[in-house]
């Protein structure tokens, strides 16, 4: 009996660890971070010179929304660009227009040392969904990489959808 009670405590505990949280506090997602890794079900859009290749430095949580202060390449430049994202009724969801309708949600975070965003574009009656993992440092270690690997499949992508972005890229440094 102990032993069947202590096998559904390891399944309970191990199911919460990757369960999606929805309580997010997001004023301690605030600070510095380094694109890792992306993927999407339309990779011009996160290509070289894809409108969602978002090398984010920093957010700041204002007012409930989000701040992101980052870079792109706009006309072969890598430009900084800071824009803020509304906060909606869901805790950890925001909504930004920017080349059409978006919803930008905290998938997964520690808050210490990674942060999975997922997006969803509508432009032109078409849906782009890019995640994006960031890190609080250059690199991550394979068990961060997993997580993603896992996220980006539960949204039907494929390891072919993914770039590896860690120190790479126009707009890194």
């Amino acid at each position: 009996m102990a032993l069947l009670l202590l096998g559904l405590v390891l399944s309970l505990a191990s199911a919460q660890s990757s369960t999606l949280r929805r309580d997010f506090n997001m004023a301690r997602v605030e600070g510095s971070w380094f694109l890792i890794s992306l993927a999407s079900n339309n990779m011009t859009r996160i290509g070289v010179t894809g409108d969602l290749q978002l090398y984010i430095r920093d957010i700041k949580f204002l007012d409930g929304n989000l701040k992101f202060s980052f870079r792109f390449m706009l006309q072969g430049q890598c430009e900084p660009v800071t824009v803020l994202c509304k906060k909606t009724q869901r805790n950890g969801e925001f909504s930004i227009a920017y080349e059409g309708e978006n919803k930008v949600l905290v998938l997964e975070t520690n808050y210490w040392m990674y942060v999975i965003f997922y997006l969803r574009n509508i432009q032109n009656g078409i849906e782009t969904r890019v995640l994006a993992l960031y890190g609080r440092i250059p690199t991550l270690s394979r068990p961060y990489l997993d997580r993603f690997k896992m996220a980006y499949s539960k949204y039907g992508m494929h390891p072919s959808n993914a770039i590896d972005m860690a120190q790479k890229g126009p707009c890194y440094f």
